[in-house]
């Protein structure tokens, strides 16, 4: 018996270790860039596309999205590549002219921007899928000119 044990702990811990490099690799990856007034027009003007990710350190539905977005980053080393990633903190920028200009609804609230156009927004949403498909569009506005 203790040798069925042995065997079927070692395999159920041989499933795993495909989680464990994506876990780790998370937590290298690089920091995004701070919002501060002009760094997005500065970046648009230069041709970026970029990610704004508006949120708040006590918010838990942030926290949740950055666990997916760095997963999903973590998976595919394109989207550090070809996308600015800015994060806006919601307490200092929430109700600015910025904010205000772009309708930001609140905290939490994910936006794609590439030139004059906005590609894609979600606000308030952490499933993976709609988190992948909005970093897949503006993959696709980075790659494609």
């Amino acid at each position: 018996m203790k040798r069925r044990q042995f065997i079927a702990t070692g395999a159920a811990a041989l499933l795993t270790l495909p989680l464990v490099p994506a876990a780790l690799l998370a937590q290298d990856l690089p920091a995004p860039l701070d919002y501060a007034p002009g760094v997005i027009t500065e970046r648009l003007n230069a041709g970026e596309t970029i990610f704004l990710d508006f949120k708040a350190d006590w918010c838990t539905t942030c926290a949740a999205q950055t666990r997916v977005m760095d997963k999903l980053k973590a998976a595919n080393p394109a989207y550090l590549d070809n996308i600015t990633f800015i994060e806006v903190d919601w307490d200092t920028y929430g109700r600015s002219q910025m904010a205000a200009r772009m309708r930001i609804p609140r905290r939490s609230t994910l936006v794609v921007l590439k030139g004059d156009d906005e590609l894609g927004r979600l606000v308030a949403d952490t499933r993976e899928e709609k988190i992948r498909a909005l970093m897949d569009t503006a993959l696709a506005a980075a790659t494609t000119g």
